[in-house]
């Protein structure tokens, strides 16, 4: 009988097994590069978004104070409610104050303000344009009575 003699695996060549751990190394390098980069553009995107919504939601929010500052100006104006009427311009003087602080604050905005003088009805609608060119409007509806009409 022969003796068996253990299989010994053929050993590469030394230069070959670097070459091919350095090659792996550099593909595990390269999408963990990849990973990152696709991270970075999603939070990029993130924050191009925030920032418009940000942006969308002051506008906003200054469009209902500027409606509730008119409000104010009516009641202490009760007595001129008709000069506050218009979709461009007015005649009293506080609401031409109002108007250009309207124009001032919000990006392309106007202003239209109806009153039914008899029931005391007040519509305030404004109008802007965002920067990407979108129209939006804000409305309120409130009635402005006297003591002495009610």
């Amino acid at each position: 009988m022969s003796a068996i003699t253990p299989h010994r695996p053929v050993a590469p060549r030394a230069g070959y097994a670097r070459a091919h751990i350095r090659g792996m190394a550099l593909l595990e390098v390269l999408v963990a590069l990849l990973i990152f980069m696709l991270g970075l553009l999603g939070l990029i995107g993130l924050h191009s978004v925030m920032t418009a919504t940000q942006t969308d939601s002051k506008i906003r929010a200054d469009a209902a104070y500027l409606a509730t500052e008119a409000v104010g100006r009516m009641w202490h104006d009760m007595n001129n409610l008709t000069g506050y009427a218009g979709d461009a311009n007015c005649s009293a003087a506080s609401c031409t104050e109002w108007r250009a602080k309207v124009a001032k604050i919000l990006p392309g905005g106007g202003a239209a303000i109806t009153v039914d003088e008899a029931s005391g009805d007040v519509s305030i609608t404004l109008t802007w344009t965002t920067p990407d060119g979108g129209s939006h409007k804000y409305q309120t509806l409130t009635t402005i009575l006297s003591k002495a009409a009610g």
